[in-house]
């Protein structure tokens, strides 16, 4: 994979309209976005529709990337896992202990010695600092923030009123917040 360097700038040659920049950002990025939808949606042909969908929205939004906001796969991938997130949440197919398992599960650790050598500095404090909430509050804070799922759902699903929801999640982002040092 090119180094970030290399991704912002065929992002923004992608934005000038350089259908070769394109055709190398793809070769460059399509395994990690791919392996994001393949896990969220569950179905090769639609994680393949859902892929063209989010490129297509690269090529018409390179334009709009900062790189002082985002890494350009870290733009990339949110923009197709928000796009799977949206077609499961219309389709109802997200099970609750799946999910709140694989949430609690990637918030753990990476799986691979890959994995774990291409984590940042920023990303470990981040799970570190999550590592120290209360189990349950860690649980919605993921299921929030890692698997998009609203704050009524989260009510629903456990059992908890929704005011409850929303003052754990808040005192949950100032605790990490606090713990990353800003």
């Amino acid at each position: 994979m090119l180094i970030q360097a290399e991704l912002v700038w065929l992002l923004a040659a992608v934005a000038k309209g350089d259908e070769d920049a394109f055709a190398r950002l793809y070769a460059a990025t399509r395994a990690k976005l791919y392996g994001v939808l393949l896990r969220i949606l569950g179905w090769q042909a639609l994680a393949d529709e859902v892929m063209q969908e989010t490129y297509l929205k690269v090529w018409t939004t390179a334009g709009s990337f900062d790189p002082a906001l985002a890494s350009p796969i870290t733009w990339m991938v949110a923009m197709a896992r928000n796009r799977a997130i949206d077609i499961m949440r219309r389709k109802g197919e997200f099970a609750f202990e799946a999910e709140a398992d694989e949430a609690l599960g990637t918030a753990s650790k990476p799986s691979t010695p890959l994995a774990r050598s291409e984590m940042t500095e920023e990303l470990k404090r981040l799970l570190s600092c999550l590592g120290k909430l209360d189990p349950e509050r860690q649980r919605i804070v993921l299921l929030a923030y890692y698997s998009g799922w609203s704050r009524e759902r989260l009510a629903k699903e456990l059992d908890i009123p929704v005011n409850t929801i929303k003052t754990w999640l808040r005192r949950s982002l100032v605790e990490v917040r606090e713990c990353m040092g800003g």
